[in-house]
């Protein structure tokens, strides 16, 4: 298994710290969330290697607050402290201060205060993390504290990817490759979404990975549309699958804390011309987007020239999610590849490139792993490509 070593995480907290100084702040107050989830715990894991395995629960007063969340106190001026309700991982420490609690508001407010950030402006990273009540019981306890929003400096910072996070993506995106191929294996005539489901959720846990999300639907297209589906969990529609229909998966999940995000689709049996029609249009158009990539180009760029194609073969960009992808990380990174955006691409971003399309009944998906080289890209995921 690949490892980061300490000193890298000693290096992305100095980058966050003379990020934090150019923006004139006097530290910053990063906050993550654990307790089994793969949803937002990427800064804190991002600068100290830790993640809470504890669940978020209501705070008792006296007893414990902020359970499953975390906290890095990182002045511009003087030593980081990692505010803990778990304790973080045997081996070489990727931070050398951690304060472990169950009332993690009181310390984290105790921590700042030691750090000399009980007042002055003070970047807050992490936002969609920190509830609300954590929020305003620490500006309580700090009154004289500006709280400020930091938390393009850690999206800015996360963007670039280190050799050790190159290696670690394609060994999730391999990964998140073999569940889906394991799914669309098992997706055939008499067999339930939650079957499908399973079969690749056994390759993740044989293998220490997590499942985060699972886009499924099939049914069929044409004058009379069937649409199978369901909201939570993704995979519990009831209908059996049958020769005919057609059947998509888009799934994401983690390994090691790095992401894998990837999309197929598959006929039930042959496939007719209209389903390979619309198979194929997604598959060609993030491929064109794909041959776009390269140092210099924007994000907007990668996601025109996908778009045109996708043009090009007939159908409008529509649906859910409008963009062309987006990085990929600790998390659902920058940049975005929507056409908006103006980021230049840089070596060693790591970009999931992807595509849905529904038409006339029909549902095609596909989404490939690239990372940015000096030259163009290199595809880090490996999973078969067409099942038709």
């Amino acid at each position: 298994m690949t490892t980061i070593a300490a000193a890298e995480f000693q290096q992305r907290r100095e980058r966050a710290r003379q990020a934090a100084a150019r923006a004139g702040l006097a530290g910053l107050l990063v906050c993550s969330r654990g307790g089994g989830s793969a949803d937002r715990y990427a800064n804190v894991k991002y600068l100290a290697d830790f993640y809470s395995r504890f669940p978020f629960i209501p705070d008792v007063a006296g007893e414990w607050s902020a359970r499953g969340h975390a906290f890095v106190v990182l002045p511009v001026a003087g030593s980081p402290v990692l505010v803990a309700d778990d304790r973080p991982p045997a081996g070489p420490a990727a931070i050398d201060e951690v304060a472990l609690t169950d009332d993690v508001i009181a310390t984290t407010a105790a921590c700042l205060e030691r750090c000399g950030l009980a007042s002055g402006r003070l970047g807050v990273a992490g936002a969609d993390t920190l509830p609300w009540s954590v929020h305003a019981e620490l500006a309580r306890r700090l009154p004289a504290v500006e709280w400020l929003p930091a938390d393009a400096l850690l999206n800015r910072l996360r963007m670039v990817k280190s050799p050790g996070e190159i290696a670690k993506l394609q060994r999730a995106s391999r990964l998140g490759c073999r569940a889906t191929e394991a799914m669309l294996e098992k997706a055939r005539p008499g067999v339930s979404h939650g079957e499908v489901a399973a079969a690749g959720l056994e390759v993740l846990a044989r293998h220490g990975g997590i499942l985060y999300n699972a886009f499924m639907s099939s049914g069929r297209g044409g004058n009379d549309p069937r649409l199978v589906e369901a909201s939570f969990p993704t995979w519990a529609a009831g209908e059996l699958l049958e020769e005919g229909d057609w059947f998509h998966v888009g799934i994401s999940g983690a390994l090691d804390g790095y992401f894998f995000d990837h999309a197929r689709s598959h006929p039930i049996g042959p496939a007719t011309a209209e389903q390979v029609r619309v198979f194929e249009a997604p598959l060609l158009a993030v491929q064109a987007a794909i041959a776009a990539v390269r140092p210099g180009v924007t994000a907007g760029e990668v996601a025109r020239v996908g778009r045109e194609k996708l043009e090009s073969l007939g159908f409008a960009l529509e649906g859910g999610f409008k963009g062309f992808g987006h990085g990929i990380g600790l998390g659902w990174d920058s940049p975005w590849l929507v056409e908006s955006d103006a980021t230049p691409l840089e070596e060693n971003m790591v970009l999931c490139v992807e595509r849905s399309l529904r038409h006339m009944g029909y549902v095609g998906d596909f989404e490939e792993t690239v990372a940015v080289t000096s030259d163009g890209c290199r595809l880090l995921t490996d999973a078969r490509i067409r099942w038709w």
